[in-house]
């Protein structure tokens, strides 16, 4: 195995090199299956999905209609520019190749 200094001893640091170089350990083999994690049941997490929705911050009526609306506006400007965008570029095209 062709190693560098430093290489070498951080992998001596790290104790996989002896001082002359060798390798110390061998490789692991395969490691053995963990064992299972018992699963939740459909009522235990519904329980916890419940606990966890009563910790969010909800927004208001009044926050939800103002961001409601603040989507559809920017919905409405950005779909008019890129019909603009694409008009002005159609037109471009059409009239380079109308002649």
């Amino acid at each position: 195995m062709a190693l560098n200094r430093e290489q070498k001893r951080m992998l001596q640091r790290q104790g996989e090199l002896g001082p002359d170089g060798e390798p110390l350990r061998t490789r692991r083999g395969p490691q053995a299956p963990r064992p299972k994690e018992q699963r939740t049941g459909p009522t235990q997490f519904a329980k916890e999905v419940r606990a966890e929705l009563r910790k969010v911050a909800w927004p208001t009526k009044s926050e939800t209609i103002n961001y409601s609306i603040v989507v559809f506006i920017t919905l409405v400007v950005f779909t008019l520019l890129i019909f603009g965008v694409d008009w002005v570029f159609s037109e471009f095209v059409l009239n380079i190749f109308d002649t």
